[in-house]
Parts: C-alpha cells; sequence; structure tokens
C-alpha cells in the first residue's frame, strides 16, 4: 500500500466517496486524504467513516498535496481553479468532471501539464466501475501508475491515446448504465404484463442482466457467438430477437449512443471556452 500517498480531493459528491471508499486504507491511509467541499454534512460523513480531514474553502493542504482530484460540477470548474492556482505546484491533476477538455484545465491552471482526464461510471459507487482514461504530455510514467491506482481502487480502467475519445467512452460506458437500467425497466415491465408479480419480475430481469453480464465478461467467445447459443431457429428467443430487428432496436441503440458522443462534444466546447 501506498500508506504516504498525499490526496487532496475538491468536491466531496457520489462519486468522490466511492474513490475515497476504495482509496481509504487501501492506496493510501484515510488521514492522508484531505476533501474540499461547502456541504458540511457530507465532510462530516466522510470524516466518521474514513477519517480523512476535511475543509469548506480550499487551503493550505493542497499545497503538500500529490494528487489533487477534480470532482467537481463542469459549471464552476474555471472560477474554483482560479482559487486552486495559488497552491499548485508540481502536483498531478486528476479531473473526474465531465465535458473539461483537459487543454482548458490546463489553461485555467497556467499551463499545469501534469493533467489526466478520466470518465468514470456510476458503477464505481459498488467498486465496479469502468474509467477511460487520458493523459497530457505533462504526466510522468510514475504519476500515470498513480492515476490509474486511484481509478482502479472503484473498478477497471482503459488509457486512450487521443483524448477527443473521451466522448466515445461517455456515450458508451459513462452514459451507458441507463441504458441498462433503461432495458431493465422494459423487462420489468413486460414480465408484469405477462402476468408475473412486481417483485418476481424485479428479480427476474436483473438477475438476467447480472448473470449475462457476468458470462459475457468471463467467456473468450464474442457476445454474438454466445447470443446464437440462445437462438434456435422457429424458438422464442428466436422470435423476441426478430421482433427487435423488425422494430430497429439495435439501430436505435447505436443511434442513441452516437448522440451521447455528439453532446459529449459539445458540452466539452461549451464548458471548455475561455
Amino acid at each position: 500500500m501506498q500508506n504516504k500517498l498525499n490526496i487532496n480531493f475538491i468536491g466531496g459528491g457520489n462519486m468522490a466517496a466511492a474513490l475515497i471508499a476504495g482509496l481509504a486504507g487501501k492506496v493510501t491511509d484515510g488521514a492522508n486524504i484531505h476533501v474540499v467541499d461547502v456541504n458540511t454534512d457530507a465532510l462530516q460523513n466522510l470524516t466518521q467513516q474514513f477519517g480523512v480531514t476535511t475543509a469548506t474553502t480550499i487551503d493550505a493542504a493542497i499545497s503538500r498535496s500529490d494528487v489533487i482530484v477534480l470532482a467537481l460540477k463542469p459549471q464552476i470548474m474555471k472560477s474554483v481553479m482560479a482559487n486552486l492556482l495559488p497552491h499548485l505546484s508540481n502536483q498531478l491533476v486528476v479531473s473526474i468532471a465531465a465535458g473539461i477538455p483537459a487543454d482548458a484545465l490546463s489553461r485555467w491552471l497556467n499551463g499545469h501539464e501534469a493533467i489526466v482526464r478520466c470518465m468514470p461510471n456510476t458503477p464505481a459507487l459498488i467498486g465496479r466501475g469502468m474509467t477511460g482514461m487520458f493523459a497530457c504530455s505533462g504526466v510522468s510514467s510514475q504519476q500515470r501508475d498513480t492515476a490509474d491506482s486511484i481509478m482502479r481502487a472503484v473498478g477497471s480502467t482503459i488509457w486512450l491515446q487521443d483524448e477527443a475519445l473521451i466522448d466515445a467512452v461517455t456515450a458508451i460506458s459513462g452514459s451507458g448504465p441507463a441504458y441498462v437500467f433503461y432495458f431493465i425497466e422494459a423487462m420489468q415491465q413486460a414480465a408484469q404484463e405477462l402476468g408475473l408479480t412486481p417483485q418476481q419480475s424485479v428479480e427476474l430481469a436483473t438477475a438476467t442482466f447480472v448473470g449475462a453480464s457476468h458470462l459475457a465478461e468471463q467467456s473468450s467467445e464474442p457476445v454474438s457467438v454466445l447470443r446464437e447459443r440462445v437462438t434456435s431457429k422457429g424458438g422464442t428467443t428466436y422470435a423476441a430477437l426478430t421482433s427487435m430487428e423488425n422494430s430497429g432496436v439495435k439501430q436505435a441503440i447505436v443511434t442513441a449512443a452516437k448522440a451521447a458522443a455528439a453532446r459529449g462534444k459539445e458540452l466539452g466546447e461549451e464548458f471548455g471556452r475561455d
């Protein structure tokens, strides 16, 4: 355990709390984690659970940190960076804020280049997250490893060579849990309309997704092969998938993901303005 790694979180919301839960006592001691947030109740909970130190405003503790994690709403990022700048030296900056390009952060931080931009997703809340990551040219190999260990505390990571691909990650894994929940909702509705109780519908739909996801994750075969094995021509699954194909379900999902990626790019251009 890198129990001396000093990490400062600016923002103490749900994603920050998930990261702290994965880090405290594993990657670093809880006492080495400092959290800045205006929500005093959230800060009190984090202190009670993990032994972190806290503050309601950016303070001198930032200057002593090895890593600064930006867990802020994109709308307030620029103004907060102005408060951070006086305390910044050579720290690694890890941003988990949606829609803020790394070059915008660098500009607001007076040319600071030790920046890693991340796109995590909500399963990080249970330690099953997936995070897409991009490192700026000023990030050392050691800092890259540090950033990776921080995000792996709540799941898996993939590294991107092109920051523009963050929009694709946002569309697939960032927004993706909502697509899954949407499909689960539809299965639950179908189950109830077919006569099952609400509780049975929830159990069947959720367990089916969990089981199928684990099978896809652990199998060495493509998901298309796994699908074909469940689909006997003329059978029940064939009838369902044929109906979906006739309704354009697959293409609708692809189109939706592309819309999410396009919106991600728009948000980056909007929030990254000076």
